[in-house]
Protein backbone atom coordinates (compact mmCIF):
# COMPACT_ATOMS: atom_id res chain seq x y z
CA UNK A 1 0.00 0.00 0.00
CA UNK A 2 1.07 3.39 -0.95
CA UNK A 3 0.18 6.49 0.49
CA UNK A 4 -1.76 8.59 -2.58
CA UNK A 5 -2.00 12.14 -2.63
CA UNK A 6 -5.30 13.20 -1.17
CA UNK A 7 -4.85 10.73 2.01
CA UNK A 8 -1.37 12.46 2.91
CA UNK A 9 -2.01 15.92 1.82
CA UNK A 10 -1.97 18.30 4.55
CA UNK A 11 -3.65 21.63 2.93
CA UNK A 12 -2.42 24.97 3.30
CA UNK A 13 -3.85 25.13 7.35
CA UNK A 14 -2.14 21.89 7.84
CA UNK A 15 1.28 23.22 6.79
CA UNK A 16 1.07 26.56 8.55
CA UNK A 17 0.41 24.64 11.71
CA UNK A 18 3.43 21.72 11.05
CA UNK A 19 5.58 24.86 9.91
CA UNK A 20 5.28 26.45 12.97
CA UNK A 21 5.03 23.99 15.89
CA UNK A 22 8.42 22.52 13.42
CA UNK A 23 9.54 26.05 13.10
CA UNK A 24 9.51 25.86 16.94
CA UNK A 25 11.37 22.35 17.54
CA UNK A 26 13.88 23.58 14.89
CA UNK A 27 14.75 27.02 16.72
CA UNK A 28 15.42 24.23 20.02
CA UNK A 29 17.38 22.05 18.03
CA UNK A 30 19.11 25.19 16.57
CA UNK A 31 20.35 26.84 20.23
CA UNK A 32 21.77 23.35 21.14
CA UNK A 33 24.37 23.42 18.50
CA UNK A 34 24.75 26.68 17.18
CA UNK A 35 26.60 27.23 20.29
CA UNK A 36 28.76 24.80 20.68
CA UNK A 37 30.69 26.11 17.92
CA UNK A 38 30.89 29.57 19.55
CA UNK A 39 31.65 28.38 22.75
CA UNK A 40 35.63 29.40 22.23
CA UNK A 41 34.61 33.00 21.51
CA UNK A 42 32.42 33.07 24.11
CA UNK A 43 35.03 32.30 26.22
CA UNK A 44 37.37 35.01 25.32
CA UNK A 45 35.02 37.65 24.32
CA UNK A 46 33.02 37.27 28.33
CA UNK A 47 36.66 36.02 30.53
CA UNK A 48 35.61 32.80 31.35
CA UNK A 49 37.61 31.60 34.02
CA UNK A 50 38.30 28.11 32.66
CA UNK A 51 37.00 25.32 30.21
CA UNK A 52 34.63 23.70 32.81
CA UNK A 53 33.07 27.35 33.29
CA UNK A 54 32.90 27.51 29.91
CA UNK A 55 30.94 24.18 29.66
CA UNK A 56 28.11 25.16 31.50
CA UNK A 57 27.33 27.76 28.96
CA UNK A 58 25.98 24.26 27.30
CA UNK A 59 25.09 22.84 30.10
CA UNK A 60 22.79 24.84 31.45
CA UNK A 61 20.48 24.42 28.90
CA UNK A 62 20.24 20.88 28.37
CA UNK A 63 19.54 20.06 32.30
CA UNK A 64 16.35 22.05 32.64
CA UNK A 65 14.84 20.54 29.50
CA UNK A 66 15.80 17.08 30.44
CA UNK A 67 14.24 17.89 33.93
CA UNK A 68 10.94 18.99 33.10
CA UNK A 69 9.99 17.83 30.41
CA UNK A 70 7.86 15.38 32.06
CA UNK A 71 6.15 18.20 34.18
CA UNK A 72 5.17 20.12 31.16
CA UNK A 73 3.71 17.48 29.37
CA UNK A 74 1.52 16.59 32.00
CA UNK A 75 0.98 20.29 32.52
CA UNK A 76 0.12 20.96 28.74
CA UNK A 77 -2.75 18.23 29.08
CA UNK A 78 -4.23 19.99 32.06
CA UNK A 79 -3.73 23.35 31.15
CA UNK A 80 -3.85 23.41 27.41
CA UNK A 81 -1.23 22.75 25.16
CA UNK A 82 -1.54 25.95 22.54
CA UNK A 83 -1.46 28.32 25.73
CA UNK A 84 1.75 26.27 27.61
CA UNK A 85 3.37 26.09 23.91
CA UNK A 86 2.87 29.89 23.24
CA UNK A 87 4.30 30.82 26.71
CA UNK A 88 7.26 28.44 25.98
CA UNK A 89 7.70 30.51 22.75
CA UNK A 90 7.88 33.80 24.59
CA UNK A 91 9.59 32.62 27.51
CA UNK A 92 12.29 30.98 25.04
CA UNK A 93 12.16 34.17 22.58
CA UNK A 94 13.03 36.37 25.83
CA UNK A 95 15.87 34.29 27.13
CA UNK A 96 17.52 33.97 23.69
CA UNK A 97 17.28 37.90 23.75
CA UNK A 98 18.82 38.27 27.20
CA UNK A 99 21.83 35.87 26.10
CA UNK A 100 22.56 38.07 23.11
CA UNK A 101 23.10 40.81 25.54
CA UNK A 102 24.76 39.14 28.26
CA UNK A 103 27.51 41.26 29.79
CA UNK A 104 29.25 39.02 32.02
CA UNK A 105 29.14 34.15 32.44
CA UNK A 106 27.04 34.62 35.09
CA UNK A 107 23.46 36.20 33.05
CA UNK A 108 24.49 34.40 30.10
CA UNK A 109 24.69 30.91 31.83
CA UNK A 110 21.24 32.01 33.83
CA UNK A 111 19.90 32.90 30.24
CA UNK A 112 20.35 29.81 28.99
CA UNK A 113 18.96 28.03 32.24
CA UNK A 114 15.97 29.98 30.88
CA UNK A 115 16.49 28.58 27.27
CA UNK A 116 16.33 25.13 28.43
CA UNK A 117 13.26 25.62 30.43
CA UNK A 118 11.42 27.44 27.48
CA UNK A 119 11.98 24.19 25.59
CA UNK A 120 11.26 21.67 28.17
CA UNK A 121 7.87 23.30 27.12
CA UNK A 122 7.58 23.48 23.57
CA UNK A 123 8.86 19.82 23.11
CA UNK A 124 5.95 17.99 24.12
CA UNK A 125 3.60 20.58 23.76
CA UNK A 126 4.71 20.50 19.74
CA UNK A 127 4.17 17.12 19.37
CA UNK A 128 1.19 17.17 21.36
CA UNK A 129 -0.18 19.38 19.43
CA UNK A 130 0.87 17.87 16.30
CA UNK A 131 -0.65 14.76 16.95
CA UNK A 132 -3.80 16.46 17.77
CA UNK A 133 -3.98 18.57 14.39
CA UNK A 134 -3.28 15.50 12.00
CA UNK A 135 -5.52 12.01 12.79
CA UNK A 136 -3.40 9.20 13.21
CA UNK A 137 -2.61 7.49 9.80
CA UNK A 138 -1.06 9.14 6.70
CA UNK A 139 -0.89 12.63 7.70
CA UNK A 140 0.06 12.39 10.91
CA UNK A 141 3.19 9.96 10.00
CA UNK A 142 3.98 12.90 7.49
CA UNK A 143 3.95 15.37 9.71
CA UNK A 144 5.93 13.56 12.05
CA UNK A 145 8.36 12.77 9.06
CA UNK A 146 8.86 16.59 8.48
CA UNK A 147 9.62 17.48 12.04
CA UNK A 148 12.16 14.68 12.38
CA UNK A 149 13.94 15.79 9.53
CA UNK A 150 14.20 20.10 10.54
CA UNK A 151 14.80 18.91 14.21
CA UNK A 152 18.07 17.29 12.80
CA UNK A 153 18.61 19.48 10.39
CA UNK A 154 18.11 22.15 13.36
CA UNK A 155 21.41 20.21 15.16
CA UNK A 156 23.52 20.20 11.42
CA UNK A 157 22.37 23.94 10.28
CA UNK A 158 23.34 25.42 14.03
CA UNK A 159 26.58 23.84 13.45
CA UNK A 160 27.02 25.26 10.22
CA UNK A 161 25.59 28.36 10.95
CA UNK A 162 27.54 28.84 14.37
CA UNK A 163 31.06 28.92 12.63
CA UNK A 164 29.79 31.28 10.08
CA UNK A 165 28.09 33.55 12.51
CA UNK A 166 30.85 33.99 15.01
CA UNK A 167 33.47 33.96 12.08
CA UNK A 168 31.74 37.20 9.77
CA UNK A 169 29.72 38.51 13.07
CA UNK A 170 30.31 37.47 16.32
CA UNK A 171 29.01 35.00 19.54
CA UNK A 172 25.81 37.34 19.96
CA UNK A 173 24.56 36.65 16.64
CA UNK A 174 24.10 33.11 17.70
CA UNK A 175 21.58 33.98 20.26
CA UNK A 176 20.25 36.99 18.14
CA UNK A 177 19.19 34.92 15.72
CA UNK A 178 16.92 32.82 18.03
CA UNK A 179 14.60 36.37 18.62
CA UNK A 180 14.08 36.15 15.06
CA UNK A 181 13.25 32.66 14.68
CA UNK A 182 10.73 32.95 18.10
CA UNK A 183 8.77 35.92 16.58
CA UNK A 184 8.12 34.27 13.65
CA UNK A 185 6.72 31.13 15.25
CA UNK A 186 4.90 33.30 17.83
CA UNK A 187 2.89 34.42 15.05
CA UNK A 188 1.93 30.95 13.56
CA UNK A 189 1.19 30.11 17.28
CA UNK A 190 -1.55 32.59 17.88
CA UNK A 191 -3.03 32.97 14.30
CA UNK A 192 -3.12 29.13 12.81
CA UNK A 193 -2.58 26.50 15.89
CA UNK A 194 -5.63 25.23 17.13
CA UNK A 195 -6.21 24.54 21.12
CA UNK A 196 -7.01 21.44 21.57
CA UNK A 197 -10.41 20.33 23.22
CA UNK A 198 -9.38 17.67 25.96
CA UNK A 199 -7.96 18.88 29.39
CA UNK A 200 -7.49 16.78 32.55
CA UNK A 201 -9.30 17.99 35.63
CA UNK A 202 -6.68 16.26 37.98
CA UNK A 203 -4.83 18.03 40.19
CA UNK A 204 -0.91 18.28 39.57
CA UNK A 205 1.28 15.45 41.40
CA UNK A 206 3.74 17.30 42.76
CA UNK A 207 5.57 14.97 44.61
CA UNK A 208 6.00 12.91 41.26
CA UNK A 209 6.88 16.09 39.71
CA UNK A 210 9.87 17.01 42.43
CA UNK A 211 10.79 13.39 42.17
CA UNK A 212 11.24 13.16 38.25
CA UNK A 213 12.64 16.03 37.67
CA UNK A 214 15.51 15.53 40.39
CA UNK A 215 15.78 12.29 39.19
CA UNK A 216 16.33 13.26 35.49
CA UNK A 217 18.13 16.11 36.04
CA UNK A 218 20.93 14.06 38.35
CA UNK A 219 21.04 11.21 35.60
CA UNK A 220 21.38 14.05 32.48
CA UNK A 221 24.47 15.68 34.86
CA UNK A 222 26.25 12.43 36.13
CA UNK A 223 26.04 11.66 32.49
CA UNK A 224 27.56 14.64 31.13
CA UNK A 225 30.10 15.27 33.57
CA UNK A 226 30.92 11.36 34.09
CA UNK A 227 33.41 12.36 31.33
CA UNK A 228 35.46 14.94 32.72
CA UNK A 229 35.40 14.05 36.64
CA UNK A 230 35.67 10.44 35.87
CA UNK A 231 33.03 7.04 36.30
CA UNK A 232 34.78 5.93 39.38
CA UNK A 233 34.61 9.73 41.27
CA UNK A 234 33.36 10.36 44.15
CA UNK A 235 31.08 12.84 42.07
CA UNK A 236 29.77 11.62 39.51
CA UNK A 237 28.78 7.69 41.46
CA UNK A 238 27.42 10.04 44.11
CA UNK A 239 25.16 11.85 41.31
CA UNK A 240 24.34 8.90 39.50
CA UNK A 241 23.65 6.86 42.70
CA UNK A 242 20.96 9.92 43.49
CA UNK A 243 19.42 9.77 40.20
CA UNK A 244 18.86 5.86 40.71
CA UNK A 245 16.85 6.72 44.11
CA UNK A 246 14.67 9.70 42.89
CA UNK A 247 13.31 7.48 39.95
CA UNK A 248 13.27 4.74 42.05
CA UNK A 249 10.95 6.48 44.57
CA UNK A 250 9.18 8.32 41.83
CA UNK A 251 8.13 4.94 40.16
CA UNK A 252 7.01 4.00 43.78
CA UNK A 253 4.85 6.71 44.64
CA UNK A 254 3.20 7.18 40.36
CA UNK A 255 1.88 3.68 41.25
CA UNK A 256 0.09 4.64 44.38
CA UNK A 257 -1.12 8.31 43.00
CA UNK A 258 -4.94 8.68 42.54
CA UNK A 259 -3.71 11.17 39.55
CA UNK A 260 0.15 10.42 38.37
CA UNK A 261 2.38 12.88 36.96
CA UNK A 262 3.10 9.99 34.04
CA UNK A 263 0.48 6.93 34.49
CA UNK A 264 2.29 4.10 34.84
CA UNK A 265 0.05 1.74 32.30
CA UNK A 266 1.62 4.27 29.81
CA UNK A 267 5.09 3.24 31.02
CA UNK A 268 3.51 -0.67 30.90
CA UNK A 269 2.16 -0.54 27.90
CA UNK A 270 4.29 -2.07 24.92
CA UNK A 271 4.38 0.26 22.64
CA UNK A 272 5.75 3.04 24.72
CA UNK A 273 8.42 1.14 26.66
CA UNK A 274 9.74 -0.36 23.61
CA UNK A 275 9.10 2.62 21.08
CA UNK A 276 11.64 4.59 23.90
CA UNK A 277 13.88 1.36 23.99
CA UNK A 278 14.23 2.22 20.36
CA UNK A 279 14.79 5.63 20.30
CA UNK A 280 17.54 4.98 23.61
CA UNK A 281 19.25 2.92 20.85
CA UNK A 282 19.51 5.46 17.75
CA UNK A 283 19.96 8.43 19.72
CA UNK A 284 22.45 7.41 21.89
CA UNK A 285 24.64 5.99 18.73
CA UNK A 286 24.11 8.44 16.31
CA UNK A 287 24.69 11.35 18.98
CA UNK A 288 27.91 10.02 20.13
CA UNK A 289 29.00 9.08 16.54
CA UNK A 290 28.39 12.35 15.44
CA UNK A 291 30.40 13.96 18.08
CA UNK A 292 33.60 11.37 17.42
CA UNK A 293 33.01 12.25 13.65
CA UNK A 294 33.31 15.95 15.00
CA UNK A 295 36.40 14.85 16.75
CA UNK A 296 37.74 13.46 13.49
CA UNK A 297 37.72 16.19 11.40
CA UNK A 298 39.43 18.87 13.80
CA UNK A 299 41.77 16.46 15.97
CA UNK A 300 42.46 13.90 13.02
CA UNK A 301 42.05 16.25 9.83
CA UNK A 302 42.68 19.61 11.01
CA UNK A 303 39.48 21.02 10.06
CA UNK A 304 38.48 24.18 11.15
CA UNK A 305 35.13 24.66 12.78
CA UNK A 306 33.56 25.85 9.57
CA UNK A 307 34.62 23.24 7.37
CA UNK A 308 33.78 20.81 10.44
CA UNK A 309 30.40 22.28 10.02
CA UNK A 310 29.97 21.82 6.23
CA UNK A 311 30.94 18.25 6.75
CA UNK A 312 28.05 17.45 8.19
CA UNK A 313 26.09 18.81 4.84
CA UNK A 314 26.03 15.05 3.81
CA UNK A 315 23.64 14.19 7.29
CA UNK A 316 21.56 17.42 6.76
CA UNK A 317 20.26 16.47 3.51
CA UNK A 318 20.26 13.07 4.21
CA UNK A 319 17.61 13.75 7.19
CA UNK A 320 15.49 15.90 4.95
CA UNK A 321 15.52 12.89 2.75
CA UNK A 322 14.33 10.55 5.10
CA UNK A 323 11.73 12.78 6.83
CA UNK A 324 10.41 13.20 2.88
CA UNK A 325 10.26 9.44 2.78
CA UNK A 326 9.61 8.43 6.29
CA UNK A 327 5.54 8.89 5.78
CA UNK A 328 5.76 6.47 2.67
CA UNK A 329 7.52 3.84 4.07
CA UNK A 330 5.91 3.06 7.38
CA UNK A 331 2.59 3.67 5.58
CA UNK A 332 3.53 0.81 3.14
CA UNK A 333 5.82 -1.60 5.56
CA UNK A 334 4.67 -0.42 8.84
CA UNK A 335 6.63 0.96 11.77
CA UNK A 336 7.92 -2.57 12.40
CA UNK A 337 9.85 -2.88 9.39
CA UNK A 338 10.47 0.69 9.16
CA UNK A 339 12.38 0.70 12.30
CA UNK A 340 14.21 -2.41 11.57
CA UNK A 341 15.66 -0.55 8.24
CA UNK A 342 16.52 2.69 9.70
CA UNK A 343 18.53 0.94 12.65
CA UNK A 344 20.15 -1.14 9.87
CA UNK A 345 20.93 1.54 7.59
CA UNK A 346 22.43 3.68 10.72
CA UNK A 347 24.50 0.38 11.61
CA UNK A 348 26.18 0.53 7.88
CA UNK A 349 26.74 4.03 8.14
CA UNK A 350 28.26 4.01 11.27
CA UNK A 351 30.37 1.29 10.78
CA UNK A 352 31.48 2.24 7.56
CA UNK A 353 33.35 5.40 9.37
CA UNK A 354 35.98 2.53 10.59
CA UNK A 355 36.98 3.19 7.25
CA UNK A 356 37.66 6.98 7.42
CA UNK A 357 41.60 7.77 6.63
CA UNK A 358 44.05 9.89 8.82
CA UNK A 359 43.95 11.89 5.56
CA UNK A 360 41.37 12.90 2.87
CA UNK A 361 38.25 10.69 2.97
CA UNK A 362 36.15 13.19 2.28
CA UNK A 363 33.60 11.08 -0.41
CA UNK A 364 33.83 8.53 2.61
CA UNK A 365 32.91 11.06 5.21
CA UNK A 366 29.92 12.75 4.04
CA UNK A 367 28.69 9.71 2.36
CA UNK A 368 29.11 7.28 5.60
CA UNK A 369 27.61 10.61 8.03
CA UNK A 370 24.33 10.36 5.38
CA UNK A 371 23.55 7.07 5.65
CA UNK A 372 23.76 6.84 9.26
CA UNK A 373 21.94 10.30 9.47
CA UNK A 374 19.10 8.73 6.57
CA UNK A 375 18.27 5.69 9.22
CA UNK A 376 18.30 7.81 12.39
CA UNK A 377 15.68 10.08 10.86
CA UNK A 378 13.75 7.16 9.92
CA UNK A 379 14.25 5.60 13.06
CA UNK A 380 13.08 8.25 14.60
CA UNK A 381 10.07 9.18 12.92
CA UNK A 382 8.82 5.52 13.19
CA UNK A 383 9.69 5.13 17.00
CA UNK A 384 7.67 8.97 17.92
CA UNK A 385 4.50 7.21 15.66
CA UNK A 386 4.69 3.94 17.90
CA UNK A 387 4.95 5.87 20.82
CA UNK A 388 1.69 7.99 20.35
CA UNK A 389 -0.25 5.36 18.29
CA UNK A 390 -3.41 4.14 20.10
CA UNK A 391 -3.55 6.65 22.98
CA UNK A 392 -6.45 8.75 24.48
CA UNK A 393 -6.01 12.61 23.31
CA UNK A 394 -5.92 13.27 26.97
CA UNK A 395 -2.64 11.42 27.08
CA UNK A 396 -0.54 12.95 24.54
CA UNK A 397 0.76 15.63 26.06
CA UNK A 398 3.19 13.26 28.84
CA UNK A 399 3.49 10.90 25.49
CA UNK A 400 4.98 13.98 23.85
CA UNK A 401 7.26 14.65 26.75
CA UNK A 402 8.05 10.71 26.73
CA UNK A 403 8.42 10.54 23.42
CA UNK A 404 11.54 13.25 23.28
CA UNK A 405 12.92 11.89 26.42
CA UNK A 406 15.35 9.19 24.47
CA UNK A 407 17.01 13.00 23.33
CA UNK A 408 18.55 13.12 26.41
CA UNK A 409 19.31 9.77 28.23
CA UNK A 410 21.14 8.97 25.51
CA UNK A 411 23.67 10.97 26.30
CA UNK A 412 24.21 7.45 27.77
CA UNK A 413 25.55 6.12 24.66
CA UNK A 414 27.79 9.79 23.69
CA UNK A 415 29.48 8.68 26.94
CA UNK A 416 29.88 5.03 26.48
CA UNK A 417 31.14 5.66 22.66
CA UNK A 418 33.80 8.42 24.26
CA UNK A 419 35.16 5.79 26.54
CA UNK A 420 35.89 3.63 24.42
CA UNK A 421 37.42 5.85 21.97
CA UNK A 422 39.10 7.52 24.46
CA UNK A 423 40.09 3.45 26.32
CA UNK A 424 41.37 2.11 22.93
CA UNK A 425 43.81 5.81 22.22
CA UNK A 426 45.50 5.00 25.20
CA UNK A 427 45.95 1.51 24.17
CA UNK A 428 47.48 2.54 21.23
CA UNK A 429 49.38 6.14 22.05
CA UNK A 430 52.48 4.50 22.96
CA UNK A 431 53.40 2.81 19.59
CA UNK A 432 52.03 5.14 16.99
CA UNK A 433 51.81 9.02 16.54
CA UNK A 434 48.81 10.98 18.39
CA UNK A 435 46.27 11.38 15.09
CA UNK A 436 46.88 7.61 14.53
CA UNK A 437 45.89 6.59 18.16
CA UNK A 438 43.43 9.16 18.22
CA UNK A 439 42.05 7.78 14.47
CA UNK A 440 42.31 4.23 15.79
CA UNK A 441 39.78 5.28 19.15
CA UNK A 442 37.35 6.45 16.90
CA UNK A 443 37.40 3.42 14.25
CA UNK A 444 36.70 1.20 17.41
CA UNK A 445 33.84 3.35 18.96
CA UNK A 446 32.56 3.65 15.09
CA UNK A 447 32.42 -0.07 15.22
CA UNK A 448 30.84 -0.33 18.25
CA UNK A 449 27.94 2.09 17.50
CA UNK A 450 27.35 0.19 14.33
CA UNK A 451 26.97 -3.55 16.53
CA UNK A 452 24.95 -1.73 18.77
CA UNK A 453 22.57 -0.56 15.84
CA UNK A 454 22.33 -3.97 14.39
CA UNK A 455 21.93 -5.69 17.57
CA UNK A 456 18.49 -3.16 17.98
CA UNK A 457 17.88 -3.49 14.48
CA UNK A 458 17.52 -7.53 14.96
CA UNK A 459 15.74 -6.56 17.94
CA UNK A 460 12.90 -5.04 17.41
CA UNK A 461 11.02 -6.89 14.75
CA UNK A 462 10.68 -9.51 17.29
CA UNK A 463 10.15 -7.29 20.33
CA UNK A 464 7.46 -4.87 18.98
CA UNK A 465 5.79 -7.63 16.79
CA UNK A 466 5.03 -9.07 19.89
CA UNK A 467 3.94 -6.12 20.78
CA UNK A 468 1.24 -5.72 17.88
CA UNK A 469 -0.13 -8.77 19.03
CA UNK A 470 -0.52 -7.96 22.39
CA UNK A 471 -1.19 -4.07 22.03
CA UNK A 472 -5.32 -5.12 22.34
CA UNK A 473 -5.34 -6.85 25.30
CA UNK A 474 -3.36 -4.22 26.47
CA UNK A 475 -5.62 -1.52 25.60
CA UNK A 476 -8.46 -3.61 27.88
CA UNK A 477 -6.45 -3.66 30.73
CA UNK A 478 -4.95 -0.18 30.75
CA UNK A 479 -8.66 0.88 30.18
Amino acid sequence: MTISTDSAGLGLRGWLILLTLCGATFMTGLDYSIVTVALPEIGRSLGFASASDLQWVATASLLPTAALMPLFGRASDMLGRRRLFAAGVVVFTFFSLLAGLAPDPGLLVAARAGQGTAAAMIGPTALALMTAAFPEGPRRTRALGVNGALLSLGFVIGTIGGGLITSGLNWRWTMLILVGIGALVMAGAVTVVPETSARSRARLDVPGAILASGGLFALVYGISDGGRAGWGSASTVATLLAAAVLLGAFLAVEARHAAPLVPPRLLRRPTVKWGMATGLVTFGMCGGATLLLSLHMQDVLGYSPLETGLGFLGEGAAALLAGTLAARLITARGTVAAIALGLTVQALGTAAMALLPAHGGLVLLLASSAVMGFGHVLTVVAAITTITSGLDEADQGVAGSLAQMPTFVGAVGVAALTAIAAARTAALAPSTTRALATLGGLHAAFLAAGAVALLGAAAAPLLLRRTAAAAPAADLVSR
